[in-house]
């Protein structure tokens, strides 16, 4: 074989590689964010992993495995390197992994059921503490106002005691700026 017809096929394999890397990878996020399990209103599960600031698996009590994003909120992503907001999802991952990690919570469920990539939407409970709105007392997460829920009012009002105390994201002005233009952005989507 002559140089040019081996480097082709190295680059085949490579790209052969590659895609199945990608394909891998791209199927186990899958899994993680599909859920196997159907929730229901009232359902006791148990919280097996913390993905980020608001997206939790759960583990049924048949021992089925479901995704759910909590409804309400919105965390900064902590996976961007060299932005100011990264820590803050930080916190608010490791916060709800605090709360939540191998307890048993309470499922409430409010419409729609499940966001766009099939995550159920949903309130948890530990005991008597909705673990979303701790995360807006705390200023971990900001009210996410685009789709109406029953204590939507409730979260408001905690978010704002956060922000005039300066609690969180709201300590840091540059952070908080941000979170009152994603705010507007929200109302606006609301319309």
């Amino acid at each position: 074989m002559d140089r040019g017809t081996k480097v082709f096929w190295a680059l085949i394999a490579a790209l052969l590689g590659a895609s199945l890397f990608f394909g891998v990878n791209v199927e186990r996020r899958r899994r993680l964010i599909h859920p196997a399990a159907e929730l229901h209103d009232g359902d006791l599960v148990t919280v097996t992993r913390v993905v980020d600031g608001d997206t939790l698996v759960v583990t049924t009590e048949s021992n089925a495995s479901a995704t759910v994003e909590l409804l309400g909120i919105e965390t900064f992503d902590a996976t961007r390197r060299f932005d100011d907001a990264a820590r803050f999802g930080s916190l608010a991952t490791d916060e709800l992994r605090r709360l939540a990690q191998g307890q048993s919570v309470r499922v409430m469920l409010h419409g729609p059921p499940r966001d766009k990539r099939g995550a159920h939407l949903a309130h948890l409970y530990v005991g008597e503490t909705d673990i979303g709105l701790e995360l807006v007392k705390q200023g971990l997460a900001l009210t996410y106002s685009v789709y109406p829920f029953p204590s939507m009012s409730l979260y408001a009002e905690d978010q704002a005691e956060a922000r005039a105390q300066r609690r969180g994201l709201w300590a840091d002005d540059k952070v908080a700026k941000r979170a009152g233009l994603l705010e507007l952005q929200w109302r606006r989507e609301k319309r």
